[in-house]
């Protein structure tokens, strides 16, 4: 084995992985002098392809979400606005910029919508693929945007594709767990399953004089929901030792009592050391661990990103996390890539922490670690879901007639997942403007290009309340330390009746970040993608039971083109 990786010892049961990555995520440039740049999301790639990490998981590009899915939980209203608003045409929309909380620290830049589709696309599929048992661990470190609100933008976020994800999940599995260890509260996530028993959210971050101001041990949520959010609130420094003394216990007590069938982890990187706008004292080791722990579990897991704004420390952490996803642990030495000059002076895999006070004394910490658990324990153990068995195939495959002929198929019905499964498109075949498979969703080009409408505008981005603001910032998250009220937190909860089309799962494209000695994938198909189905709709009810509507996520593996690095 190479010496840039070597197995993890005791992790002998080989884990699947999928892990998403579209190649024009780190084009998009949120404004001169904003913190949040998706360049981050290359650099960690550069480092992944290069450490050898393609030979250990499938990698696949995911297709992006189209509106229609985004409004599984965003308005109609909102999500129409994110797709028509460009830099040029941004005056024409100041009232809604305020209405929905658009441009200040989420300033309005070229592409929008579609660096949203992007993230929102990879968590969805990511979600997908895991429902369908094609892999146990799911990757996408585009997404993670947990502060985006159903009908608003906060914190550098504009769609949530945490919950996005998450509902994807639910069409399948009875309890979900959110885990998320960014330096800030996941109040978007928080907020959104804030009524329902369904979803457990746990939450590890700074609070006090801190964006975005929620996130007080008090909140448990409401109705149905109440003891299903669970938050920890930490002071500024915590270490290594002391987050791992609470965290392993509280996830591991959350794990018995809440039981559930699949979990997603919010791996934001700005609780590392040296963060630009973190305050905490973790070193990567120290970020890392919790990805080992929580995948112990051997549950279904969906790895997400998330904050992290000092690039190089982002990209060092997610690669090492990677490749524990992976089974094997990434050398110390950073190989040579497209970035290789931001990695200086050491050039080492790896992000130490400092010499910082740790404001979390024993004892503080002993008392809300009880409080955190004694909440738990009210939660009064796994809550009862009435199921439907899912099937092992998609339903039209079991009803499916083998000698029925094709062309007396009415063309307004889905094709058989048979002849699905047996229609073959050469590269060149079609042109970018043809719409691909049977769901009507266009290809990445179509995507692309059809939605621009001539962005050529500039932003300046300016500074004013929020993440970037000093001290607490004006508070939209549900509960006490919210300062909202039950009535306007309710109007932002996913509905009860939540219509659920599937993610059309699969990966398009070939990726053009392998490093010049990285051979193709295996398995990976050569000049052609099979077709897909657009699965049925389906209503989850989610304080009651999910529709057993079996997702059709397709099974392209990207090629590994050797021959264009990052």
């Amino acid at each position: 084995m190479s010496e840039k990786m070597t197995p993890i010892d005791g992790d002998s049961q080989k884990k699947r992985v999928c892990y998403f990555f579209d190649s024009d995520i780190g084009g998009f440039h949120y404004g001169p002098g904003h913190p949040m740049k998706p360049t981050r999301i290359r650099m960690c790639h550069s480092l992944v392809m290069n450490y050898g990490l393609y030979k250990k998981m499938e990698i696949f590009r995911a297709k992006p979400a189209t509106k229609r899915e985004m409004t599984q939980f965003h308005s109609d209203e909102y999500v129409e606005f994110l797709a028509r608003i460009t830099p040029s045409n941004m005056n024409s929309y100041v009232k809604e910029q305020h209405k929905y909380n658009v441009g200040d620290d989420c300033p309005v830049f070229d592409g929008l919508f579609e660096y949203c589709s992007i993230s929102a696309g990879g968590s969805m599929e990511g979600a997908a693929r895991l429902s369908r048992d094609k892999c146990d661990i799911a990757v996408n470190w585009a997404g993670g945007l947990h502060h985006a609100k159903k009908s608003e933008a906060s914190g550098f976020c504009y769609v949530n594709d945490i919950v996005l994800g998450i509902l994807e999940l639910l069409r399948y599995h009875n309890r979900v767990l959110y885990i998320d260890i960014d330096v800030h509260h996941g109040d978007g996530v928080e907020e959104a399953f804030y009524t329902t028993d369904r979803v457990m959210t746990v939450s590890f971050h700074k609070y006090g004089e801190y964006f975005p101001g929620t996130g007080e041990l008090r909140d448990v949520g409401v109705m149905k929901g109440k003891y299903y959010a669970l938050n920890f609130p930490l002071r500024d420094g915590i270490s290594d030792e002391n987050y791992k003394s609470v965290f392993e216990p509280v996830i591991q007590n959350v794990m018995e009592t809440y039981d559930p069938s699949a979990i997603v982890l919010q791996c934001g990187t700005d609780s590392l050391s040296g963060d630009k706008l973190g305050c905490l004292n973790l070193s990567m080791r120290g970020h890392a661990n919790c990805v080992k722990f929580v995948k112990s579990f051997n549950k279904p897991l969906l790895l997400l990103g998330g904050g992290g704004y000092t690039m190089r420390n982002v990209s060092r952490a997610w690669a090492y996390e990677t490749g524990l996803a992976a089974g094997v642990e990434l050398g110390p030495e950073i190989p040579v890539n497209e970035y290789y000059e931001y990695f200086g002076p050491d050039y080492e895999l790896d992000v130490k922490s400092s010499n910082t006070d740790d404001l979390n004394t024993p004892a503080y910490l002993d008392r809300v670690k009880r409080i955190v658990l004694e909440n738990l324990r009210h939660s009064g153990g796994p809550p009862g879901v009435q199921m439907t068995d899912i099937p092992t195939m998609p339903i039209d495959a079991q009803m499916d007639d083998p000698n029925e002929d094709e062309d007396l198929i009415n063309p307004n019905e889905r094709r058989p997942m048979r002849l699905l499964d047996s229609r073959r498109q050469a590269d060149g075949e079609l042109s970018d403007s043809d719409d691909e498979g049977e769901g009507g969703r266009r290809d990445h080009a179509t995507y692309r290009n059809g939605d621009s409408d001539g962005l050529n505008g500039t932003h300046k981005f300016g500074i004013g309340g929020g993440i970037l603001s000093s001290g607490a910032a004006h508070t939209h998250g549900a509960g006490p330390s919210g300062h909202t009220t039950v009535v306007r937190m309710l109007s932002s909860t996913v509905d009860m009746e939540v219509d659920t089309p599937s993610t059309e799962s699969g990966a398009n494209g070939t990726s053009d970040a392998a490093p010049p000695t990285a051979p193709p994938a295996s398995s990976a198909s050569e000049g052609e993608a099979k077709s897909g189905a657009p699965a049925a709709e389906s209503t989850v009810p989610l304080g009651d039971k999910p529709a057993p509507v079996v997702p059709e996520p397709k099974d392209e593996k990207m090629e590994v083109d050797s021959t264009n690095a990052p």
